[in-house]
């Protein structure tokens, strides 16, 4: 039986004690795409921005395709392994062990493989994985060298083009490869416009199907606890450990981590999947409102970085969009001469939040807003 435990670093300080590295799963870099749909999606639900949103689009004049534009996170794979590591060493006292990934590739863990002084890191990525209905993401960790390539086409080719009995096999020859680490990364977060409750029957039927072939459930320090609870219980309902995934995109190191006794990350993966032994930790940033959080996280998003590369350091070079030939993806800032001022004027006002006097404000109102129980609400010692 799985032994799953959870502490918040704010609540139990001492939850360190015993152990010798933290590991951080499921992290973002500038190599991974990520997807613009949620911009109609969201504007849909609100009359005024769906207005405002069709009006910009009908202007413009290459006609706009959220469907394949994209963006990019802005840190690069040295940078992101250097922020999650000095997260662990200076606020945990620990060894960091970092799991890079990506969507639907490791170029950041082939990358930093190159530079000497860099820490180990494992072929690792996250794969998309469409499902009936819906899509969802699984956490691939520590892929084999030798074979890392082939998986690594066999998985996209699934992506492209989905059949359910290939994912089974797929899935099947992961799980016996005894040093990969299968995740099942935010449940019950929606990647397509379902509903809730179409979402939830997916999910049923995917774990049903293939639980066996699964190795653990992720907690996702980028997830409200309302929805991060629910998942501690299916992991309990299907036997599976519970393990952490920070989600992290931009520049807030990750939420969520796990604490181990192990030296690499190799017997970490055989504490979770042979013992069912994980001690997740959320760290103080998790505490703060999920609101609050987000908007901070589009803030780290559209701000300036003078020490990226050049072609990275501004917002508009970090999205994609197709250009002119339309098979050709082409940055914003080569679309355009400047930003909308109605984009500037807008990053500019949500940038108050920055204030502490706004930040603090907003802090005290969203956490009674929101109403969600927080994990304090529940034992450091729990164990599920």
């Amino acid at each position: 039986m799985p032994k799953t435990r959870l502490d918040c670093l704010w609540n139990k300080p001492s939850c360190t004690r015993g152990y010798r590295a933290g590991v951080s799963l499921h992290s973002h870099t500038n190599l991974s795409k990520e997807g613009l749909q949620f911009i109609p999606e969201f504007a849909g639900k609100f009359p005024v921005l769906k207005w405002a949103l069709n009006r910009k689009c009908n202007r413009a004049v290459v006609p706009v395709d959220f469907d394949r534009a994209y963006w990019t996170p802005p840190l690069t794979p040295r940078q992101s392994l250097e922020l999650e590591s000095k997260q662990i060493e200076n606020t945990l006292g620990l060894a960091g062990i970092i799991s890079l990934t990506d969507h639907d590739n490791f170029d950041a863990s082939k990358l930093l493989r190159l530079i000497p002084q860099a820490s180990p890191v494992p072929y690792s990525l996250e794969w998309s994985v469409p499902f009936r209905g819906t899509l969802f993401h699984l956490g691939i960790h520590n892929l084999p060298e030798c074979k890392a390539e082939g998986i690594m086409a066999d998985l996209s080719a699934y992506t492209r083009n989905p059949k359910e009995a290939r994912m089974k096999e797929l899935l099947s020859a992961l799980d016996q490869e005894p040093d990969v680490l299968v995740v099942f990364n935010h449940p019950l977060w929606k990647q397509r416009e379902t509903t809730g409750l179409r979402h939830a029957q997916f999910v049923d039927q995917f774990l049903e199907e293939n639980h066996e072939l699964l190795h653990a459930i992720e907690l996702n320090g980028t997830r409200s606890w309302k929805e991060n609870y629910p998942v501690l219980q299916m992991a309990e309902r299907w036997k599976l450990p519970a393990v952490s995934g920070g989600d992290r995109h931009a520049t807030e190191p990750s939420a969520a981590l796990n604490l181990t006794c192990a030296e690499t990350f190799t017997e970490f993966i055989h504490e979770i999947r042979g013992d069912g032994l994980s001690h997740m930790v959320f760290m103080p940033q998790y505490h703060d409102p999920v609101t609050l959080r987000m908007t901070r996280f589009l803030l780290d998003i559209v701000r300036y970085y003078p020490e990226n590369p050049v072609g990275s350091r501004r917002w508009d070079d970090r999205v994609f969009h197709p250009g002119r030939p339309r098979e050709v993806m082409q940055p914003l800032s080569a679309l355009w001469r400047k930003p909308p001022e109605i984009i500037t004027k807008a990053f500019s006002l949500i940038s108050l939040v920055e204030k502490d006097s706004v930040g603090n404000a907003l802090r005290m109102m969203m956490a009674q807003d929101e109403g969600v129980p927080r994990p304090t609400d529940f034992p450091s010692e729990a164990i599920w």
